[in-house]
């Protein structure tokens, strides 16, 4: 089953809501401010926090990613972090069929009937075709590293 049968994004900001999930690697961190047209330790200093040892986006007063406004919904889109291009393409997603379960209740863009092996499996393709594949847990975002 092809990408696009299994997940469109409806630009709900759903996975954009939440202190501390967006983990920015050194390799998101250049291509964030390379797309902001600023240096990359005022993008820091703007923009990030250090949470649990590894680098990450501030939230708003809203709850959710500084990157992000109901209605208009990425700013940085072109530019966003490897985890954001993952969604909902994250290890507990295609590795346990209760996670995929749970994403499927409130994300509205994955298709609700496609199976757990159907979407691991593209889920995989994805990750790899992209290479958003992550190995470095002291850096990268931990739903992208595959067992």
């Amino acid at each position: 089953m092809p990408v696009d049968a299994i997940f469109h994004c409806h630009m709900c900001g759903s996975c954009c809501e939440g202190k501390g999930g967006i983990v920015v690697s050194p390799a998101d961190m250049l291509r964030l401010a390379l797309h902001l047209a600023m240096p990359v330790q005022h993008v820091r200093d703007q923009y990030c926090e250090t949470s649990g040892g590894k680098l990450k986006i501030r939230c708003g007063d809203d709850g959710y990613c500084i990157f992000f406004s109901k209605g208009t919904g990425c700013s940085v889109h072109a530019g966003k972090p490897a985890i954001c291009q993952a969604w909902p393409f994250f290890r507990g997603n295609i590795e346990d069929p209760t996670s995929l379960a749970m994403a499927k209740k409130f994300c509205p863009g994955i298709n609700s009937k496609v199976t757990h092996a159907e979407f691991a499996r593209a889920g995989h393709d994805y990750l790899r075709e992209h290479e958003l594949l992550a190995s470095d847990a002291s850096q990268e975002a931990n739903a992208l590293i595959l067992e």
